[in-house]
Order: structure tokens, then C-alpha cells, then sequence
């Protein structure tokens, strides 16, 4: 019997969960960037609240599909639980729940939410000298409509939060139009570069960069 690849394990998880709350085209956008992603990050599955971690937080939390089946993929939970997506007897529910999750470092689904979380989760790190540690927030380009965002934009890159990555995933679902989400980053002190949301090679030479402020990957899928 011929092995499966990482990819075919994630989608084969992804298919154990059932119901229309499953939000597939939402989850089917995230997963390869959020598959590189624990690839690169500092984390112990047999130890989700090590203190010597990166930080995740999936502000894009309405669809938490992909974002279930690479924990599982990495040990944090079995695989098993994806079946029992939404279902009384399990922890997986339609929004990550960080009570609930091991591994999920915030209960997120109000969109516009993340950002400003992460923020101040680089601000504890930095208070804390603990700068190498990074923290990575994953929003959708439509999301990117609340204001609060951009709120959380503009300090972080006044305040110079160097361990702090932005994940745009740009599957064009805003319907007002963005134009280039990069550009406008960069007009705001961050370091941000667009890239081939599905090219694995290129998400993960974003996410290892680092400059003397926050970084962005816009992830265009």
C-alpha cells in the first residue's frame, strides 16, 4: 500500500467532517498556506502551551476546516475528531475554540478580530523579551473590509513589531475592490510581498523572512 502525502492525509481528514457549516471554499483557500505554516513554526504538539512557542491565530476563523486537519496532521488532537466536526461528543465546532482545541491559541470568528489580537500578543512577547518568538495571524482579503484591521495595520507598523507576520489569503472574495493589498501594507512600515498561495516553496520563504518590522505575506489563491 503506497504511502499518502501530507497533502492527501490533510484532504483525506478534511473529508471525515460533514454539514454545511463546513464553509469548504473558505477552508479549501487556507490550506496550503496554513499546511507550510506549522512546517516553519516553533511548536510541540505534545506540548500545545510550551512557553517557547510561535503563536497562530486564524482570525479568518469561520472556516476551520484546513486549520483542524494540519493539528491533526501534527499530533495536537487525534484524527478521529475531524468526524465529529459540529457534533455534541466532540471538540471541533464550527469556530476554534481555544478551550476546547489543543493547539488553538484563540477563540476567533468575528472577523476583523484576529489582528488586533495578534498585535497584542507580539506586544506581550516583546514586553516579555521574547521577540524571537514569532506570531502569525491569517485573515481573507475581504476581511480585510473591518476597519479594525486597519486600525491594527497602522500601529503595528508605527510600533515596529518585528514578530509579527500578516497572512492575507487573497481568493478575491472582498467585494470592494482592494486593489493591491501588498502596496498598501508597505505604505503603512510593513514588509510585505505577494505570492502564489499554492506554492509552497514561495509561502515558505515568506514566512521565514524577517525585517526590523511586521511582515505580510499576501497569499494570492
Amino acid at each position: 500500500m503506497e504511502t499518502m502525502t501530507a497533502r492527501e492525509e490533510l484532504l483525506e481528514l478534511i473529508s471525515h467532517a460533514r454539514g454545511d457549516e463546513k464553509h469548504d471554499a473558505s477552508s479549501f483557500s487556507t490550506l496550503d498556506a496554513i499546511q507550510v505554516l506549522y512546517e516553519v513554526m516553533n511548536v510541540d504538539p505534545a506540548s500545545p502551551g510550551w512557553q517557547d512557542r510561535d503563536r497562530f491565530l486564524l482570525s479568518k476563523g469561520h472556516g476551520p476546516l484546513a486549520y483542524y486537519a494540519v493539528l491533526a496532521h501534527n499530533g495536537f488532537f487525534d484524527g478521529d475528531e475531524l468526524a465529529r466536526f459540529m457534533s455534541w461528543n466532540g471538540i471541533l465546532g464550527a469556530h476554534p475554540d481555544r478551550l476546547q482545541v489543543p493547539g488553538v491559541e484563540a477563540s476567533t470568528g468575528s472577523l476583523g478580530h484576529g489582528l488586533p489580537m495578534a498585535v497584542g500578543v507580539a506586544y506581550a512577547l516583546r514586553a516579555r523579551r521574547r521577540e524571537t518568538q514569532r506570531v502569525f495571524v491569517l485573515t481573507g482579503d475581504a476581511e480585510l473590509n473591518e476597519g479594525s484591521n486597519w486600525e491594527a495595520i497602522i500601529h503595528a507598523g508605527s510600533a515596529r513589531l518585528s514578530n509579527l507576520t500578516l497572512i492575507v489569503v487573497d481568493n478575491r472574495s472582498s467585494n470592494v475592490d482592494l486593489g493591491e493589498i501588498a502596496a498598501k501594507l508597505r505604505a503603512f512600515a510593513w514588509d510585505a510581498v505577494p505570492v502564489d498561495g499554492r506554492d509552497h516553496d514561495a509561502l515558505r520563504a515568506g514566512y521565514t523572512r524577517r525585517a526590523d518590522g511586521p511582515t505580510a505575506v499576501v497569499a494570492v489563491v
